[in-house]
């Protein structure tokens, strides 16, 4: 379900947590307890489709976010852009048929 813009972060379950495990300083040691529990947070929260895509959004470079970290969330960047990408370069060109290719002088 989402939820208005404005008010998706009313909802969201980590309001009632320390905001320092969404946090971590790296992403190594201890900080990957923090991240674990970030996730769990996240993983049982109403709103994280909402939190995800606000993140994306806004490029959230810090913590985790609708139960991704800044490494996950720019790799799922990255898959979009070339998806992006590939769908583009594999677009129909005028004149061509479906399966055959098209040779520019």
């Amino acid at each position: 379900m989402l939820v208005l813009e404005q008010h998706w972060r009313l909802a969201a379950a980590c309001r009632s947590v320390e905001p320092d495990i969404f946090f971590p300083l790296s992403s190594s040691g201890r900080s990957l307890d923090q991240i674990d529990r970030a996730k769990e947070v996240c993983a049982g929260c109403r709103v994280r489709a909402e939190c995800l895509a606000f993140a994306l959004r806004t490029n959230q470079v810090h913590g985790v976010w609708g139960g991704l970290t800044e490494e996950e969330r720019l790799s799922l960047a990255r898959d979009a852009l070339r998806a992006s990408a590939s769908a583009k370069s594999h677009a129909a060109v005028p004149g061509a048929v479906s399966g055959q290719s098209v040779i520019f002088p």
